[in-house]
């Protein structure tokens, strides 16, 4: 069974307090590959990662180093790009994360069927997608992790350059 793991298409990400050109134009392509991916493996698995914060977001560490309010629980900007919430289905799994990776996405994903081959898409590359990806692959080492680039995007199309070289230096092949 093949694996796609949306990352982070939520609003703030995209269009808002954190979206830039790269993040908002990535919705399209993420669209039509989750269809798509859907399409060929009608029994994969596919879940979405949420960056979830709450309302005390600037008192966190990271709400200290990044202090852009964004992703709080039950607002606009923590909703998924409708667009990506229609093209994901009703049985997708959602996996709500405080942080940049969700540390307990392989034991969401442990209990699924053997995972043949992991892809990953989403935003951002630099950030969430690249400590997504990193926990995979710590945690399922033999199985090949696919990075979709065309379906990524990160703060800066420097920043997302230098995550997807650092993703194939630790073994992870970029499509």
């Amino acid at each position: 069974m093949k694996a796609l793991i949306v990352i982070d298409m939520q609003k703030d990400f995209t269009t808002g307090v954190l979206g830039n050109p790269e993040t908002a134009a990535v919705v399209k392509p993420v669209v039509k590959y989750i269809k798509a991916f859907r399409k060929e493996n009608p029994d994969g698995l596919v879940v979405a990662t949420l960056d979830t914060h709450t309302e005390d977001y600037l008192n966190t560490q990271e709400g200290r180093k990044l202090p852009v309010p964004h992703c709080i629980k039950g607002t606009k900007g923590w909703a998924l790009e409708k667009t990506v919430q229609n093209a994901l289905g009703e049985d997708a799994v959602l996996v709500e994360k405080v942080t940049f990776g969700a540390a307990d996405l392989p034991k969401i994903i442990g209990k699924r069927r053997k995972i043949e081959e992991f892809q990953v898409i989403g935003v951002c590359t630099d950030i969430c997608v690249i400590s997504n990806a990193m926990i995979l692959k710590a945690a399922f080492p033999e199985v090949p992790v696919k990075i979709i680039a065309e379906c990524c995007a990160g703060v800066t199309p420097e920043s997302h350059a230098t995550a997807l070289a650092a993703m194939t230096a630790c073994q992870m092949e970029i499509v």
